[in-house]
């Protein structure tokens, strides 16, 4: 998920795509742990997408708060 994607999402959007995106990041986690997966960077590439939509989220609470 790119960056312009995310902005495009609203703040309830975003808090749950965070929750989604956790869980799987874990299942995936477990999953590599247990047997390898075919491609370990997606792995990597969750992580990444979990960071842009929190750092996205905590920018509008903080844009709110300055109000």
């Amino acid at each position: 998920m790119t960056q312009s994607e995310v902005k495009e999402l609203s703040t309830k959007d975003l808090a749950e795509k965070i929750t989604e995106s956790k869980a799987s990041l874990t299942k995936m986690k477990m999953g590599h742990k247990v047997s390898p997966i075919e491609n370990p960077l997606k792995i990597r590439e969750s992580r990444r997408t979990i960071a842009r939509l929190k750092t996205e989220l905590v920018k509008r609470q903080l844009a709110e708060a300055k109000k």
